[in-house]
């Protein structure tokens, strides 16, 4: 059984994405300490060192921190080329856009991405549960039960890219390249967490919380038999 990737850690992903970024672009970005531009670009030298940091602790890129990437590089881009915060609107509207209408599309591939969300092999101990499944039969309704876990999925991204296009209006309405811009933009990445991560995870939870319902009614498991902890805990008692 190959070993599952090593966790990301959220603290230090909380710290290098929002908390120094933020206090970056308000604190330096006035013309007698580091000026907009420069307190911009070491901003966003904050997540990109942690992407690549990241990356080569885990050996792991996927999907969605692949889009991550990306839109620091969009954001740096625009903010160096002044455009106006219209274009930080729709950018924030489309990384959970794209990603959502990923979920969706993706459902008919071999390698869904809802399966990278909620049912993934760091967690879930997928071949007990798999194994259970075809023991009883269930494996049909249980495809039913991943697209309906995804549609809830793809829900959360597309209420969240609305709520970062409103947020994202609301906020942004210096210039860009002024100090004042920078602080609107650093103000903009800590409130997006109670204003739109916060309900976003809550709709993903809930979509968990009825995904490992599903799967406790088709595969006859106890919660704790379906992640790895249990199966570790057995494996050390034989």
């Amino acid at each position: 059984m190959p070993t599952p990737a090593k966790r990301e850690n959220i603290f230090v992903n909380l710290i290098c994405n929002i908390a120094v970024p933020s206090l970056v672009l308000s604190k330096l970005s006035s013309p007698e300490r580091l000026g907009p531009e420069a307190a911009l670009v070491l901003a966003l030298l904050f997540p990109l060192g942690y992407g690549v940091w990241d990356f080569l602790q885990r050996r792991k890129v996927n999907f969605v921190s692949g889009l991550g990437f990306v839109s620091t590089l969009l954001t740096g881009g625009f903010g160096l080329a002044k455009l106006d915060g219209l274009w930080f609107a729709v950018k924030e509207a489309s990384v959970p856009t794209v990603i959502g209408l990923g979920v969706l599309l993706s459902m008919k591939s071999k390698r869904p991405l809802i399966r990278e969300f909620l049912y993934n092999d760091q967690v879930i101990d997928i071949p007990k549960v798999d194994a259970a499944l075809a023991a009883r039969g269930n494996q049909t309704a249980f495809e039913r039960l991943l697209v309906q876990a995804g549609w809830l999925v793809t829900f959360s991204f597309l209420v969240s890219a609305a709520l970062n296009f409103a947020l994202a209006r609301w906020l942004l309405t210096a210039a860009a390249g002024t100090p004042e811009f920078n602080a609107q933009l650093g103000k903009m990445q800590w409130m997006s967490w109670p204003i739109i991560v916060v309900p976003s995870m809550g709709m993903m939870m809930f979509a968990l919380w009825r995904l490992l319902g599903g799967i406790k009614q088709l595969t006859g498991l106890e919660l704790e038999e379906v992640f790895h902890a249990q199966a570790e805990k057995e494996k050390a008692a034989s």
